[in-house]
């Protein structure tokens, strides 16, 4: 004896069948949020959003360090940092691409720092180094306005690009040949990184 059983058939439409007209849409003029309500992700989405559209307009934009954007290596600035940016510029190039192929690097003259950006993640890697500092969460970086290309003031010294970071490896590897001066402790560093505009 089956057990199986049949299942019931659509029945079939009439084609002639009178399709009744939908009445206009209603929406709400506005609609009331407890901010109790909202998720915590969800006010810092808000927050990132706000400061992306910043960036668009040309103002300073302030950052969480790792997650899905970047880590930082910090080194001082000075002919030996330079040498090493020239050497990576070579290394990033592609074929006939703009010579500053680097990757996105701000420059703080004030403080005479150079920034490299590196891939999220770099700092949970990164082993102690005399001529760098690196740094992720949950440090936060104001990156100067797009199109801050010279100072005064920290500027792009490389330019922030889609599709690039600085290779962390590499970029060790230049630090332990051009050896800038020494940088900051790390607790000092950070307090000081969300304000170098």
């Amino acid at each position: 004896m089956s057990t199986a059983q049949r299942l019931p058939q659509r029945t079939k439409t009439v084609p002639e069948r009178p399709i009744p007209q939908a009445g206009p849409p209603i929406f709400q003029s506005a609609i009331e949020v407890d901010p109790a309500c909202v998720a915590p992700d969800m006010a810092d989405l808000a927050t990132r959003v706000r400061q992306l559209m910043n960036v668009r307009r040309d103002q300073v934009l302030q950052l969480p360090l790792g997650g899905n954007f970047f880590d930082i290596v910090v080194t001082a600035s000075g002919p030996e940092a330079y040498a090493a940016v020239a050497v990576m510029d070579g290394i990033q190039r592609v074929g006939d691409e703009r010579p500053d192929a680097c990757g996105p690097v701000i420059e703080d003259p004030q403080r005479s720092w150079l920034i490299w950006l590196v891939p999220p993640g770099t700092s949970a890697q990164w082993a102690p180094h005399r001529h760098a500092m690196c740094l992720g969460r949950p440090h936060h970086l104001a990156l100067p306005a797009v199109t801050s290309t010279e100072p005064p003031g920290p500027y792009w010294l490389r330019p922030f690009r889609g599709d690039r970071l600085v290779p962390p490896a590499a970029l060790r590897q230049l630090l332990e040949q051009f050896q800038p001066g020494p940088t900051l402790h790390e607790a000092v560093l950070g307090s000081l990184l969300s304000t170098i505009s």
